[in-house]
């Protein structure tokens, strides 16, 4: 699936309502995209990991871990791109993936590290909390009736 582009505004580019990019392979978690823009959320979703132009668009990025790969590589990759400055990084993880790998993951960039099987509604709160310690990244959710709250 293709990353839908944002129009950039001051600053970095990113985007006024709150913006979430899965990264990862596609198609697993419709229901969960879709409960993320029920809340207010403008959430897209790529396989591979986007330009530094298209990233400026999202206030946290959500990787999904593949097995067999390697999250400290992923983790420290993207938070040294340019202009990736301090948006949230997430990955989604197996059941069966160990304490240390997660604990390697968090040290080498993520911010968090999630069971894969954890809801949308979990998810929006860890990444509603993370963006709450960056003021320069406040963000708009939209309400299902129209009307807008600050995060």
């Amino acid at each position: 699936m293709r990353v839908a582009s944002a129009v950039p505004v001051e600053g970095y580019g990113v985007a006024p309502q709150c913006g979430i990019l899965f990264v990862g392979p596609c198609g697993n978690d419709q229901s969960r995209i879709d409960a993320l823009r029920s809340l207010g959320f403008r959430v897209d979703e790529s396989r591979d990991i986007p330009t530094k132009e298209e990233l400026a668009a999202y206030h946290a990025i959500v990787v999904r871990a593949v097995p067999n790969g390697s999250l400290p590589m992923l983790g420290t990759r993207l938070r040294a791109r340019p202009h990736f400055g301090r948006r949230v990084l997430v990955a989604l993880v197996n059941d069966d993936v160990s304490d240390r790998d997660k604990r390697e993951a968090t040290m080498s960039g993520f911010d968090q590290t999630l069971p894969d099987s954890c809801s949308a509604r979990d998810l929006a709160a860890h990444v509603l909390r993370l963006l709450r310690g960056y003021p320069e990244y406040r963000c708009v959710l939209r309400t299902p009736k129209g009307r807008r709250k600050a995060a």
